[in-house]
Order: C-alpha cells, then sequence, then structure tokens
C-alpha cells in the first residue's frame, strides 16, 4: 500500500537515505515532493543522491531548491559547496555557506549552543575539504570560524596545528599547541605532538619533558611510552 501521508513519507524516505537504500529514498522523495515541495530536507536528500549518481547540474539544482526554501539550511549549503569545490568553483562553494551563515546570524540564531554547534560542524566539514585539496590558508579559516562557536575548542586547535605544518610553520603550530596545553592542561593530544614536533626539530630534550609529562598523568600511555624509547634509542633521555 502506497504511503500518502506526509510525515510519514519524510520518516521513511530519512531511513532508508540514511541506509543507504538510493533507490527506494528516491522514489519516496519523489512522491513527497509531489505532494508537498516546501520540504527543505526533501531537497536535500534527492540533491544528495543526484550527487552519489553522478549528475551534477541536476544536485546543484536540487540543493539551490532547497536554499531557497530555507536559506539557513546549513545541510544543503554543504551539500552545494562540496559540488563546486569538486567542480573547481572554489569561491562559489565558499560564498554559499558563507551566505547562509550570515542569514542565520541576521535572524538572531547564533548563540544557541545547539545551533552553534552545527555551524561549527559545516565549518569543520568546509575546513576538512579545503585541507584535502591542499588549500591550506581556506582550511584555516573555516577552522577558526569554528573554534569560535564550538565547544570542543582542542579538537579544532588541533586540526588548526596540522595546517601550519603542512605550511611548514612550525613555529605557529607550536604557539598554538602551548595555547591548548595553558588552557587544557589535561588534553594529553597536544602534549604528545608538541613533544613530535620538537623531536623533528632536534630539541629531543623538550620532546622528552612533553612525554614525560604525559606519562605523569597517564603511566600507560602507549603513544608517549613508544616516543620515549625512540628517544632513548637515539641516546638521549632524562629518565
Amino acid at each position: 500500500m502506497a504511503i500518502v501521508d506526509e510525515k510519514e513519507l519524510l520518516d521513511v524516505a530519512r531511513e532508508k537515505f540514511r541506509n543507504g537504500e538510493m533507490a527506494t529514498a528516491e522514489r519516496l522523495l519523489q512522491q513527497l515532493i509531489l505532494l508537498n515541495n516546501k520540504i527543505p530536507e526533501a531537497f536535500h536528500m534527492m540533491a544528495t543522491i543526484y550527487y552519489d549518481q553522478g549528475k551534477f547540474t541536476r544536485a546543484i539544482q536540487t540543493f539551490k531548491r532547497a536554499l531557497e526554501i530555507d536559506p539557513g539550511f546549513t545541510d544543503a549549503s554543504v551539500g552545494l559547496s562540496i559540488i563546486y569545490n569538486d567542480l573547481g568553483k572554489y569561491e562559489e562553494g565558499r560564498g554559499v555557506f558563507e551566505e547562509a551563515q550570515r542569514i542565520l546570524e541576521s535572524n538572531k540564531i547564533k548563540g544557541d549552543p545547539y545551533i552553534e554547534e552545527r555551524l561549527a560542524g559545516k565549518h569543520l566539514e568546509l575546513g576538512d575539504l579545503y585541507f584535502q585539496y591542499h588549500r591550506y590558508d581556506d582550511s584555516l579559516e573555516q577552522y577558526y570560524k569554528a573554534l569560535n562557536l564550538t565547544s570542543r575548542k582542542p579538537d579544532v586547535q588541533m586540526k588548526a596545528v596540522e595546517v601550519y605544518l603542512r605550511k611548514n610553520q612550525a613555529a605557529k603550530a607550536v604557539k598554538e599547541l602551548k595555547k591548548v596545553i595553558d588552557y587544557y592542561p589535561a588534553y594529553l593530544p597536544a602534549r604528545l605532538k608538541l613533544g613530535v614536533i620538537y623531536y623533528n626539530s632536534n630539541r629531543v630534550v623538550e620532546a622528552i619533558q612533553e612525554w614525560e609529562s604525559i606519562l605523569s598523568r597517564d603511566p600507560q600511555h602507549n603513544s608517549a611510552l613508544n616516543y620515549l624509547k625512540l628517544a632513548q634509542e637515539v641516546g638521549v633521555t632524562s629518565l
């Protein structure tokens, strides 16, 4: 029996979409859009299906339709941005998402922790995408925008550190790591990374100090133990 209730159609289509049953999801979404062509999520899912099928023009048009209905629908903004980046249209991609954020801010949604975390997540997605394409300055810009919105600041700062390292700016990476350690002294990944940077810069004693600091908090920390063993093998240790 065919489903005719809009909410049920959306729920089932969403379930099929998330489970990867795209052919069924596409059929249900087409039916839903015939009943109600004002549901941005439906157009977002349909656009994603078109993208997976390699139908980029239809995907772009459908993402744009989702944004016509809800200009602040960040999932559609990110999807459209990804297509533009895949096609080498980097400025168009960035512009789409930044326009969505401007709309959200103008509507005074900014300040809601849930919304801010979602926005941060989208900035991180774009930052990761730019990183993948070696557009490191754009990547860094997105990570710092995410940093201003999220409560998971150390994780985001670690992404910025990786960008600085790819740009051969170890001094800036060290500065960022020291900020993390100052504000979050129990965040061990920052100490571990700082030790690695020191070690690779032949600042072995300082590297050892960072790894020993980790072991003072977590004596069974495998990575710190392994790095200390490596330092010992080159004949420099403070143990």
